[in-house]
C-alpha cells in the first residue's frame, strides 16, 4: 500500500492547512477523516444564535420533560428531535452524555444537603443501541451511593414503546461547601 501523500491524495489543500498528517496513515483514512470534518460538516464556525450562555443546556433541558422526582429518584420522558440527532438520526453520543449528566445533578440534589455544591469527577456511558428522531425515551436516574462527600448516580435510558435498554450511565460527584465570601 503507497504511503499517503499531499500529492497522491487528491484531496483540497483547503483540507490540510496546518495539520500534520502522518506518512504512515493509509490515504483511506485521510480520506473518510477529510469527509467526516469537511463534508458532514462537524468542522466550522458556531452560528452566532447558539453562541450565547448556556445555549446548550437549554437545548437539552427543552427535550426533557420530568415524570417523577421522589428523594434519590428522578424519572424524565426524552423527545428525540433532530436538533440532538447525529448524521445517522439517533441521538448523538454528546448529547446522550449532557442528558445523563443533567438528570444525575438532579437526581443527587434529592439527597445532597443545599450548602454543598456538586462537582462532576467522573461520567461514563455505554451506547447499547440508539433512539432515533421522533422517538420517546424514559431516562430514570437512582441515586447508588450518598455520604459525606461523595454521591454515585446511575441513569438508564429505555425506549418508552418497547422498555428496551438503549443508553446506560454512571455519574460520580463530589461535595464541597458553597464558599462565602
Amino acid at each position: 500500500m503507497a504511503k499517503p501523500s499531499i500529492t497522491n491524495l487528491h484531496l483540497p489543500e483547503s483540507f490540510y492547512g496546518s495539520v500534520k498528517i502522518s506518512k504512515d496513515v493509509p490515504s483511506h483514512s485521510v480520506t473518510a477523516i477529510k469527509h467526516m470534518f469537511e463534508d458532514v460538516e462537524i468542522s466550522g464556525p458556531v452560528p452566532e444564535n447558539c453562541n450565547i450562555k448556556d445555549f446548550y443546556s437549554d437545548l437539552i433541558r427543552g427535550h426533557l420533560k420530568p415524570q417523577r422526582v421522589v428523594r434519590g429518584r428522578v424519572t424524565c420522558l426524552l423527545s428525540v428531535a433532530p436538533d440532538i440527532t447525529n448524521v445517522y438520526r439517533s441521538v448523538h453520543g454528546g448529547a446522550v452524555a449532557a442528558i445523563a449528566e443533567t438528570v444525575s445533578v438532579a437526581c443527587a440534589r434529592t439527597v445532597v444537603a443545599e450548602d454543598k455544591e456538586l462537582f462532576l469527577g467522573e461520567l461514563n456511558v455505554s451506547y447499547l443501541s440508539g433512539a432515533r428522531s421522533n422517538e420517546e425515551v424514559i431516562v430514570d436516574g437512582s441515586v447508588l451511593r450518598s455520604g459525606g462527600n461523595l454521591s454515585v448516580v446511575a441513569v438508564e435510558f429505555k425506549l418508552e414503546k418497547t422498555g428496551q435498554l438503549i443508553y446506560a450511565a454512571r455519574a460520580t460527584f463530589y461535595h464541597t461547601p458553597v464558599a462565602k465570601m
